[in-house]
Formats: C-alpha cells, structure tokens, sequence
C-alpha cells in the first residue's frame, strides 16, 4: 500500500502492485502467440529475452514498492535487463542518420549507447507516473504510435508487443481511474512498461537500419525522441533543478509537470488529458515539419525549440483568486 504523505497527490492508502497485472497480460499473450503462431527462432530468442529483463525489472520493482530499494541497486538491476535485450537480440541503434553529421555508429559504442537509452528511458517514464491516468495513458499513445509504424511495415511480431502493452494498460486505467477499486502502477509496473517502450523505440529504429522497409520518415530519431519528449524532457528538467538545489537527482520532490498542473487546481484526469493532448500535438508537429524533408539537424532544432514551449506552458500559468491566468515575467523552470 502506498500511504499519502507531503508530497502526494492522493489522499488514501493505494495499492501500489497494478504493474503485476499489465505483466501478467503482457506475458501471457506473447507466450500464447509465440505457441500458436509457431514463431521461428529469432523471434523465440526476442521474446525470451524480453520476458527476462522484464522479469528482472519486475521483481525489483515489487521490492521497492513493498520495501524500500536503493538507487543504485535499482540501476544496476536496469543494466541487467537492458544487457540481456540488447546482447541476445541485436535491438540496437546503429546510427544517428546524420544528426550532428554522425551516421553509422561503432559496434561498441552502438551496444553502450542502447543500454544508456534503455536506462533512461526507464528511468524517465517510472518519474512519469505520479498522477492518475497519465503514465499509463502516455504509454498507451506512445504504443500506438509505435504500433502504427510497424504495423505498416508488417513487422507482426512487434505489432503483437505493442497493442498487448496496450491492452494491458486499457485494462490497468480502469482500476488506476477508478474511486473506489483504485491501484496504482507502482515501480513493479513503471519501470516494466518503461523498458517495454524503450523496446519499441530502440527496434523501430534497429528495423530502419539493417532492413529494407515499406514505410519510413525522413528522420526517424526524431520521430522516436518526439514520442518520448514528455518523460525525457521531465526527466532532464527535474534533474538539472535537483542538481543545482545540491541534491541527488534521483531524490523526490514535487517539481514535475503533472506536479505544476495539479498546483494550479487540475483534477488528475484533467491535468492526464491535457498532458497526452500536447503530446499528441508534439508529435503531429514533428510529423509537420517532418513531411517538408528538411536537413536532420534543422528538424532536432525544431523539435527542441518546441517540446519546451508546448509542454512548460504550465511554469506560466499562475492561479489567482480561483482563476488561471498567463504570467510571463515569472517564468521559471
């Protein structure tokens, strides 16, 4: 159970153990499909080795949920789990497609930077889910998006991980949403949905790179870091205030996005849809200026120039006598 304290945005003792439930439907629809489709062997080894790093994300997460586990521990664990999917599947990023002029990458550094990607886009999305609704919601688009995109390729395989992840997740909102059969999704199941999210991304682009594929963009990093801008861009946000206070970035505090939208008298399913709304708005966008096939680099500007103003917008909003109003001048970050 979780019990309220200063910082939360519940008032009731919650059971924090949700996530075992999203596995437990992810897995066994995976294993399923894996019998009666009668996967070939690299498939098999794929599906295996998501299980196990799941599983490995999974158990930590019940401890820390029903103990209390430390930082380090943790990311050593996510390590682990990211290790096991990149060595044994070969889902990798192999190039930047030209962003900063950097194209195919060293075989090395290719494996070390999958593993920091896998990492901190765990890490990202577990920060993420602090109100009701808004990480399951935001995995749920961000699935469907990544879904979309295999689909059209007829990678069936990686249509089957996404809409399971989003079945799962369909199922889990009706509780998380509910007022009087509310859980939470608990560390057990953020980190698990977070590494399942990482997957996608990394083989969307993996797929891009070492296979000929029927529909593509003009930069897919891009497209890939704009699904994710809502975590990433919170996460590097929260940490850089964290680190100037003189404090480990990975201490709590109430300085997220959802943090400033409840502050300003949102319910948490409000302050959820306007969340996913921008970001269904930041991709559009990137989508947009994707489609004028402009140089790589003027698009990552772009999109950094934009995934600021859309989703900071709440740092200059100020509630006063009930009403919500702009307040430029106290901008902050």
């Amino acid at each position: 159970m979780d019990d309220p304290e200063e910082r939360s945005s519940h008032i009731n003792k919650t059971p924090t153990l949700g996530g075992i439930g999203v596995f437990i439907s992810f897995s066994i629809t995976l294993i399923l499909f894996a019998v009666f489709k009668k996967l070939e062997q690299p498939d098999l080894i794929k599906i295996l080795s998501l299980l196990a790093g799941v599983i490995i994300l999974l158990f930590l997460g019940i401890k820390d949920d029903l103990l209390v586990l430390s930082p380090r521990k943790k990311l050593i664990g996510q390590i682990a789990a990211a290790a096991i999917v990149v060595i044994m599947t070969d889902v990798k990023i192999y190039d930047f497609s030209g962003i900063l002029g950097v194209g195919e990458l060293a075989a090395w550094f290719s494996m070390l930077f999958s593993i920091f990607s896998f990492v901190f886009i765990i890490n990202a999305f577990n920060l993420t889910d602090g109100i009701d609704g808004l990480a399951a919601s935001v995995a749920i688009m961000s699935s469907l998006v990544f879904g979309f995109y295999f689909m059209m390729n007829g990678d069936v395989f990686m249509v089957l991980i996404s809409f399971s992840l989003i079945g799962g997740l369909l199922s889990f909102l009706s509780f998380n949403l509910s007022n009087t059969r509310k859980i939470f999704m608990g560390d057990s199941g953020s980190m698990f949905v977070g590494f399942i999210l990482a997957f996608q991304g990394i083989s969307l682009l993996a797929m891009n790179s070492i296979t000929t594929v029927n529909f593509t963009f003009n930069c897919l990093p891009i497209l890939v870091l704009s699904v994710l801008a809502f975590p990433i861009l919170d996460t590097v946000r929260v940490f850089l205030i964290r680190i100037r206070k003189g404090r480990s970035p990975f201490s709590a505090d109430r300085n997220h996005i959802h943090h400033r939208l409840i502050d300003l008298g949102f319910s948490h399913t409000s302050a959820t849809i306007i969340i996913v709304s921008i970001s269904s708005l930041m991709i559009s966008s990137t989508l947009l200026i994707d489609s004028f096939y402009m140089n790589a680099n003027i698009e990552l500007l772009l999109v950094l120039l934009l995934a600021p103003v859309l989703y900071l917008f709440p740092f200059v909003l100020e509630q006063k006598k009930g009403n919500i109003r702009f307040t430029f001048p106290k901008l902050t970050f």
